[in-house]
């Protein structure tokens, strides 16, 4: 049966595969991506619903149709793997992505044309030795502000929408990032994740503090984040007990962050819980995945999971759009 919503999952090395029927049944998309692709970072675009870019590891791709296909869009990109792309919402002319290695790049024009901008990133750093960048978001409140999280190399941010960047790391002091979210309710927080700890800023970066996830979280190693798209109180973390652990979990905040609960899932994760997948066409649905290839879904807004019954190689991103 068809689902009012298509599944979207980048593979390491198996390329990217859809799902019309809730993760029932999955096809890999042939036209446009090669059947091996890495691909990295999915993002919907925030008006047209059906449009999906997706990052992989010979440039970026434009998808108009869903997902179902897929065209190149030609940058300075072209042979590099692209992990993070963010849609300006206020401008969805303005499109950014982060790469492996990591630099930041901008498009003004929808992504018929690029430029490089001037973020001051390592070369080479601990860990993973060559730099990628696996947080990008920009401001809902205000859309100069623009944040890119390096692993390993600290989080950037741009007041001026790109044109100039800095390092902020007052109290954050773990350069291994791994996404950021900006939390508005109310008052406006920055959240970062890291293997450890997850920090926050409520003065746009100038200072950071943990929020103490050793003493909350069973499994402390964290990944991404999220929020509910009609409730920015509800925030996921996706975690596990490390970066190829042999399990995970899902926790949930329904108070902004200060308090967080492990959400009961109907099988213990292979692998840590990796990403997250969210839309405003119905913020109820959240998909979710594990690194090596387990896909969850909760249709109620995270109170019950069911696992989906195809299982994948070693994952990296998930989205979802209405069909």
């Amino acid at each position: 049966m068809t689902a009012p919503y298509t599944i979207c999952l980048g593979t390491v090395g198996s390329g990217l595969w859809t799902s019309t029927d809730g993760g029932d049944s999955w096809r890999r998309v042939m036209r446009g991506l090669w059947s091996e692709s890495r691909v990295f970072g999915l993002t919907v675009h925030p008006t047209q619903p059906r449009t999906l870019f997706a990052g992989a590891d010979d440039g970026l791709y434009k998808s108009e149709d869903g997902g179902q296909s897929f065209a190149r869009l030609d940058s300075p990109m072209n042979g590099m793997d692209v992990w993070k792309i963010a849609v300006d919402a206020a401008d969805p002319d303005i499109i950014f992505a982060g790469t492996r290695p990591a630099a930041l790049f901008r498009s003004k024009d929808g992504g018929r044309s690029w430029q490089k901008l001037p973020a001051d990133i390592a070369e080479e750093c601990p860990n993973v030795r060559v730099p990628r960048v696996t947080a990008l978001t920009v401001d809902p409140s205000d859309h100069r502000i623009v944040w890119a999280g390096v692993e390993v190399d600290g989080v950037q941010r741009s007041l001026d929408g790109g044109d100039t960047w800095e390092r902020v790391a007052g109290g954050l002091d773990d350069p291994d990032i791994h996404d950021i979210g900006v939390n508005i309710n109310g008052t406006k927080r920055v959240l970062t994740t890291t293997p450890r700890e997850i920090f926050a800023s409520t003065d746009a970066g100038k200072s950071w503090h943990g929020i103490g996830v050793a003493g909350q979280f069973q499994l402390p190693y964290c990944r991404s984040l999220t929020a509910r798209a009609d409730d920015p109180n509800v925030l996921f973390v996706a975690t596990g007990d490390g970066a190829v652990g042999t399990t995970g979990a899902i926790q949930r905040s329904t108070d902004g962050g200060r308090s967080w609960k492990a959400m009961p899932l109907p099988v213990a994760p292979n692998s840590p819980i990796w990403a997250f997948a969210t839309h405003a066409a119905d913020p109820g649905l959240i998909v979710s995945i594990s690194h090596y290839g387990e896909v969850y879904a909760s249709s109620d807004g995270g109170d019950a999971w069911r696992k989906l019954p195809r299982e994948f190689t070693e994952t990296r991103t998930v989205a979802w759009l209405p069909n």
